[in-house]
């Protein structure tokens, strides 16, 4: 006779991610409110929660203490909370410039890291050779296992995918190729997905601060191209995972008259405000005499105008020529931001880009105050992820898929590699 309904260890597995998401969102917390959250009975969330301290998934860290001169009656509070070094977690970032690898605990505290700078010559073995040392390596200096390890998590910016050997099959990545190679010497769980999505995830996750109240973000990243995802209670809408870069044809500039060589549209984002975009406008003005500064930086070549040059003749008041061009890029940024938030509504725009300085960022606010007003500034913050440890957008992808969803259930009991 066929079954129907979900399974005895399926509802555990589900008391127990739930159990775990209250925790990650509200920190340390008592089996009483646990239970009132889910609308479970005490007894069934004291049962769920001494497996869980059994298998040191969660600890308990001691009695609520009350702010107010009289404490409660009866039974005392016993506050539990995760144990963020149950398992430690491995992430890789492969990104145009950048291939990241590190440690991390479950809370995303960096523990270990290695960074290899790359270029558009970088070709698949060098990247996954890179990746396959760095792994052993951090395993090795930090006197680790296999069993340590809760798993891998790759993020992969898309314009990498082709480099990596991963296929696109009907719109979604096939990471068969990339995922055989690495378990081949790595043999535990992997996790593949969108270097962008991780990164947001990261944003939310890893957060010093718990703000419980805060169940939606909008994530922009900017370098080459921009890339865009959304969230809604903290999880991203999947219409984004594999069309992050639709972003980047948005018109910010209505009185463009330079078509995009990629798109063919006039004032769209990458040809506007996109890292070239902006090294290509200076470019055009670049002289002795118009940009002083930055003429005296790059010995006079134009060729060795990037964005450390343009950030440093900035920095040091180089002429209005260039900060006219930033000045405007600072406002069309402040368009696209308006844009997003009023089609997207989050409760936080997070700007992820290791190329703004903070003086641009200010203007970037100035330009979005005129635009939208003070409300939706107060909401545009900074990504909290550092340039160094891009590798956290993977530890954000497999603790989520690898932990959370699986309610911290072992997973080389079930023999889940993740990619497959």
């Amino acid at each position: 006779m066929q079954q129907h309904g979900i399974s005895k260890l399926d509802l555990k597995r589900q008391n127990r991610m739930q159990v775990l998401k209250i925790l990650k969102r509200l920190g340390p917390t008592s089996r009483i409110d646990i239970a009132n959250m889910l609308k479970l009975t005490r007894a069934a969330v004291t049962i769920i929660t001494n497996e869980m301290i059994e298998q040191g998934i969660i600890v308990e860290i001691g009695e609520l203490k009350h702010t107010d001169e009289k404490a409660p009656r009866g039974r005392k509070k016993i506050l539990i909370d995760i144990n963020q070094n149950y398992k430690f977690v491995l992430g890789v970032c492969i990104e145009e410039n950048i291939v990241s690898v590190g440690l991390s605990t479950l809370a995303g505290l960096v523990l270990d890291k290695r960074n290899k700078t790359i270029d558009e010559n970088a070709d698949y073995l060098e990247i996954t050779d890179f990746i396959k040392v760095s792994l052993k390596g951090i395993l090795i200096d930090n006197c680790l296992s296999n069993t340590d390890i809760l798993g891998i998590g790759f993020g992969i910016f898309p314009s990498m995918y082709s480099r990596l050997k991963v296929l696109m099959e009907h719109g979604e990545p096939n990471y068969i190729n990339l995922a055989n190679d690495i378990y081949a010497k790595f043999p535990v769980p992997l996790i593949f997905d969108n270097s962008v999505k991780g990164t947001a995830m990261a944003n939310i996750d890893f957060q010093p601060d718990k703000d419980e109240n805060r169940q939606n973000i909008a994530f922009l990243q900017v370098g080459k191209s921009l890339h865009f995802v959304v969230t809604n209670l903290n999880e991203p809408i999947f219409s984004y995972d594999n069309r992050t870069d639709f972003v980047d044809k948005m018109i910010v500039k209505t009185n463009a008259t330079e078509a995009c060589p990629r798109c063919g549209r006039k004032g769209c984002v990458r040809n506007e405000i996109s890292i070239p975009a902006i090294i290509r406008k200076v470019r055009a003005v670049y002289s002795e005499q118009r940009t002083p500064v930055l003429y005296k930086l790059t010995g006079g070549d134009p060729e060795k105008v990037g964005v450390e040059e343009i950030k440093r003749a900035n920095a040091e008041g180089d002429s209005t020529e260039l900060c006219k061009i930033l000045d405007e890029v600072c406002d069309l940024y402040a368009v696209l931001l308006n844009n997003l938030y009023f089609s997207t509504n989050p409760q936080k725009i997070v700007i992820h880009c290791f190329e703004l300085t903070d003086k641009m960022y200010e203007g970037i606010k100035r330009s979005l105050v005129k635009i939208a007003g003070k409300d939706v500034t107060k909401k545009i913050t900074l990504s909290i992820v550092e340039e160094k440890h891009r590798f956290l957008s993977g530890c954000a992808l497999a603790i989520r898929e690898l932990f959370y969803t699986r309610g911290g259930f072992d997973t080389y009991a079930e023999d889940i590699r993740g990619f497959e």
